[in-house]
């Protein structure tokens, strides 16, 4: 599905937002507002709705039609069920392999919004609503937004994509504990002397206590993440692919819609 000027705006803006929200910790001078981690809260709540209205922008202005709806609400369901099967625990999350699969196959602007849904459905099943909800929305939309980008879609097939995916999904799994780590992060300030944020420390100090902070609560998480996605997607990915592309192909999505009148009664129809 083909993305319009206004999509890749929006895209672009959320993003930046995003990046800015994860990022303030690292540049937020220690006499400014944003230096407390009290504060990130009204941060957070601010940019769920923002999140919600640039999905809603992006539907909009892509023309998505009732098929591609369906579709969508399909494929986010479909995400949302497989969820729960580990709910996060060791790692095994089999949702990473689903958005990846389906933003390869129906382009970045679907999968940004399918990757956001998909995670707004399956935190209401877990019962993970919370402050990290929406940037745990914009997270997943990344890691779906960045397969639809990723180059040979006409030309790539067989063996070499699943390659190709199972390592984009390998590394777009651990890169998402990564960021999603900077979410919390800034809460821990002063409980672990060794690895908490410091506001108005250097960038680098900051930096190298994140870093050690990953290293010890959430890689034992992530690395089992990135095994599990990259055995479904070489066990069941061919499987999968070749659905999504059928699918795709029988709903015509760029296919004009016009209205014949019905033919004169008594002669026979064309």
């Amino acid at each position: 599905m083909r993305l319009g000027p206004r999509s890749i705006a929006a895209l672009v803006l959320i993003s930046a937002i995003g990046v800015m929200a994860f990022g303030w910790p690292l540049l937020a001078d220690s006499a400014s507002g944003l230096a407390h981690s009290k504060d990130a809260p009204w941060l957070f709540a601010a940019l769920l709705p923002m999140l919600l209205a640039v999905v809603v922008a992006t539907i909009a202005d892509a023309g998505l039609d009732a098929k591609a709806i369906a579709m969508l609400g399909v494929l986010a369901a479909a995400g949302a069920a497989m969820r729960p099967l580990g709910a996060g625990t060791a790692g095994i999350e089999p949702m990473f392999f689903l958005m990846v699969l389906s933003g390869r196959v129906l382009g970045p602007g679907f999968g940004f919004v399918l990757g956001s849904v998909a995670m707004f459905a399956s935190s209401l099943l877990t019962g993970g609503v919370g402050p990290w909800m929406p940037f745990q929305m914009l997270t997943m939309g990344w890691v779906s937004m960045g397969a639809g980008l990723l180059p040979g879609p006409g030309r790539l097939r067989g063996r070499r994509e699943l390659a190709m995916l199972a390592a984009y999904g390998a590394v777009s799994a651990v890169l998402y504990g990564l960021i999603m780590n900077l979410q919390g992060w800034p809460y821990i300030a002063g409980m672990a002397s060794g690895v908490s944020f410091v506001p108005g420390d250097p960038l680098d100090q900051n930096l190298a206590c994140y870093i050690a902070y990953c290293l010890a609560t959430s890689l034992g998480w992530d690395l089992p993440r990135a095994l599990v996605t990259v055995i479904l997607t070489f066990t069941l990915g061919g499987t999968v692919l070749k659905a999504l592309r059928r699918a795709t192909c029988r709903a015509a999505f760029d296919a004009p819609v016009s209205f014949a009148p019905d033919p004169p009664s008594g002669s026979a129809a064309p």
